[in-house]
C-alpha cells in the first residue's frame, strides 16, 4: 500500500491512471481521495492486474479468473442477478460494471466461430472452451443434493466414459465433484443426459432407495416460477 495507495497512484478519476512508475506532481496535486479510498483503489488495481496472470497457474484447466453466467434478457434490461461459478449471486448492474474490464466469452457452439466444443475421440480432457460452457450451464456438481460449486467440480463424461469409448463432446459432458465422480467410477451409479440437457443420476439397481434424478441446487430459478436457466443466454467470463 505504501506504493500503490500513495497520492496520485491508481486513481480511477485520471484519464490514464498511474499504476506503473511514479505519478507526476500535477497528478499528485489533483488527487482529492481519502487514504481509505486510495487503499480501495490500490487493491482494485492490483487484483484486476493479477486476474488471468499465467504465473498463477490453472484451476481445473482454466486460468485464474472469474466466471459469471447470466441471461441475455437480464443483461439487456440491466436487471436481475447473475451467478458466479462459486455460487455467488451478483446484481446485473454490478456485473456490467465489473465487465468493463473483462475478457468476454459467449456461449459459443461449433459452427458459430469454430471453437472446438465437439472433440470426439481426439482428446480425453475437456478443453478450456468446454469448461467455460459447463460452468455457465451446470454451475456445480450435477448429482442431486450436492452443493459443490463449479470451482470444486470436475468434468465428467455423462453417457459413456472415455475408457469405454465415449467422446469428449459438449453435449455429453457435465460437472461432478470428486467424490461423486467416484460414485460412477466405482460405486455403481450411472449418469445420462436428458433431452433438455440436464444430467440425470441413476442409483445402483440394488440400491433403489437412494435418491436419483437431477440437481436443482445450483439453479434456484427452476424452483421459483420455472424461469429459464441462465445458460440459454450465454456465459460471460469476467
Amino acid at each position: 500500500m505504501a506504493k500503490y495507495a500513495a497520492p496520485g497512484m491508481c486513481n480511477p478519476a485520471d484519464e490514464s491512471p498511474t499504476v506503473l512508475g511514479e505519478p507526476t506532481d500535477e497528478v499528485i496535486g489533483g488527487d482529492q481521495r481519502s487514504y481509505g479510498q486510495r487503499q480501495h483503489d490500490a487493491l482494485t488495481a492490483l487484483l484486476r492486474g493479477a486476474l488471468g496472470d499465467p504465473k498463477f497457474g490453472q484451476h481445473h484447466g482454466l486460468p485464474v479468473t472469474v466466471i459469471v453466467s447470466a441471461t441475455l434478457q437480464d443483461l439487456q434490461n440491466q436487471t436481475g442477478h447473475a451467478v458466479t461459478a462459486a455460487g455467488t449471486v451478483i446484481p446485473i448492474p454490478e456485473l456490467i460494471r465489473l465487465s468493463a474490464h473483462a475478457y468476454h466469452y459467449l456461449a459459443l457452439f461449433d459452427g458459430v466461430n469454430g471453437r472446438a466444443l465437439w472433440l470426439g475421440r481426439t482428446k480425453r480432457i475437456a478443453s478450456a472452451d468446454q469448461r467455460i460452457i459447463l460452468h455457465s450451464k451446470d454451475r456445480g456438481c450435477t448429482r442431486p443434493g450436492c452443493d459443490a460449486p463449479g470451482y470444486h467440480s470436475e468434468v465428467h463424461h455423462a453417457a459413456r466414459d472415455w475408457k469405454h469409448g465415449g467422446a469428449t463432446d459438449i453435449d455429453d459432458l457435465t460437472l461432478a465433484c470428486g467424490p461423486d465422480n467416484q460414485l460412477v467410477e466405482t460405486g455403481g451409479w450411472t449418469t445420462r443426459k436428458r433431452p433438455d440437457g440436464a444430467t440425470e443420476w441413476i442409483p445402483p439397481p440394488d440400491l433403489p432407495m437412494l435418491r436419483g434424478g437431477t440437481n436443482d441446487f445450483h439453479h434456484p430459478e427452476r424452483l421459483l416460477g420455472g424461469a429459464s436457466p441462465p445458460d440459454d443466454g450465454g456465459g460471460e467470463a469476467a
